[in-house]
């Protein structure tokens, strides 16, 4: 499967298009921190192959085997445990839409297709009752579901959908997701790809994230506005997700990776500065800084995704970028790096203290996102930078 998806098809090259935000996905609080909106966006290629048939973003094999130093995941048989995607609304097609996108790229399917391997897949409703519809979010789980599997396609999958996009459902559906993880008896990973503007009182959702009797980390976007931070990916109990640009010749070949001019980051307003982040509290002063880790989030250098849900019109295969696509491909490269961390504390010091390693993270050292530069070292725009393998993680 890996050299049907080369170069000459992925068609990333060059970057022209439209960015659409799904009007359904817009959300943000009208009283800031009590509602969360997602963090992708769609990219509609100026071809008549940016939405429909066929895949023409970037691709699992793409991304792992030219710019993460990953293997293959068709072959690789990475991963372990259960990575949780936690969003709102319902997402009716999920499952069958995970198994085309696997099909597709020659990954594991789900065991009620009788495949041979095969993963578990399981979607849960957090309320006790199925939540409404709502195609933007649909979107956003699609994109979820898919790039974590692409990450650690022996994983098992497990989408919890919350009522509604207020944070007191959304939060009780991070605590359904842990209990899941718990109840499981192995560790795992929880991703949250929304979030809202930070707010005074956003320290004391901080308890979700620090469960006790579950081996969990947590990981959570950035935000799509450059420079700016929203909640939780602002938590210190949170690996923060930030996004690159993936940059090809026109033959396709992989040439850098740059920051992204709409990855979230800054320090912090409400939340101080962990221990973990000591080594640079002269970038962070005593404030959180974001964020952490990096991944593609570029809508022009986006990722392939397969949702059959409509959403203004839109269906089948299409392009995705923001960092709701860096959250669950890194919860996925760091659930297939082979050990469960027993909590997000412990992944970040991790991640923190093997920073200055080139084995594990390629530094980015341009690119705008606001009023911050990436430049060399840790930086508000990608962290620590991009992953380079599963050491250090």
């Amino acid at each position: 499967m890996a050299t049907l998806w080369g170069p000459s098809a992925w068609g990333v090259q060059p970057h022209s298009g439209t960015i659409l935000v799904p009007d359904s996905t817009i959300e943000h609080p009208a009283d800031v921190g009590h509602k969360a909106h997602t963090n992708h966006v769609v990219f509609l290629r100026d071809t008549a192959q940016g939405i429909g048939s066929s895949p023409s973003g970037e691709t699992p094999q793409s991304l792992s085997t030219q710019v993460y130093a990953l293997p293959d995941p068709s072959t690789s048989g990475t991963g372990s445990g259960t990575i949780v995607l936690v969003d709102a609304y319902d997402y009716p097609t999920a499952e069958n839409d995970l198994n085309v996108f696997s099909q597709t790229f020659g990954l594991p399917k789900t065991c009620a297709t009788g495949s041979t391997p095969c993963v578990s897949f399981q979607k849960i409703y957090a309320s006790g009752s199925q939540p409404h519809l709502n195609c933007g979010w649909a979107q956003e789980a699609s994109l979820d579901i898919e790039w974590a599997h692409a990450m650690a396609p022996n994983a098992n999958i497990v989408l919890v959908e919350a009522a509604s996009s207020s944070f007191s459902d959304l939060f009780n559906a991070v605590d359904v997701a842990v209990d899941t993880i718990r109840r499981s008896g192995v560790g795992g990973e929880v991703s949250m790809s929304w979030g809202g503007s930070e707010f005074r009182s956003e320290t004391l959702y901080d308890r979700h994230f620090t469960p006790t009797g579950a081996t969990v980390v947590f990981f959570a976007s950035s935000g799509d506005t450059g420079g700016v931070n929203i909640y939780p990916s602002v938590s210190p109990y949170v690996v923060s997700a930030g996004g690159t640009t993936i940059n090809r010749n026109t033959t396709g070949q992989f040439v850098s990776e740059t920051g992204w001019s709409g990855s979230g980051g800054g320090a912090s307003q409400y939340e101080s500065r962990p221990a973990w982040q000591q080594a640079i509290a002269k970038i962070v002063g005593s404030r959180r800084g974001a964020p952490d880790f990096s991944f593609d989030a570029d809508p022009r250098s986006g990722v392939s995704v397969y949702d059959s849900t409509s959403c203004q019109g839109y269906s089948g295969w299409m392009v995705f970028g923001g960092t709701s696509v860096a959250a669950p491909s890194l919860a996925g490269i760091v659930n297939s790096a082979g050990k469960f961390n027993s909590s997000s504390t412990s992944e970040l010091t991790t991640i923190y203290s093997n920073m200055p390693n080139a084995l594990d993270f390629r530094d980015i050292t341009s690119g705008m996102a606001g009023s911050h530069s990436a430049g060399p070292g840790w930086d508000f725009v990608t962290g620590v930078g991009s992953n380079q393998g599963f050491n250090g993680k």
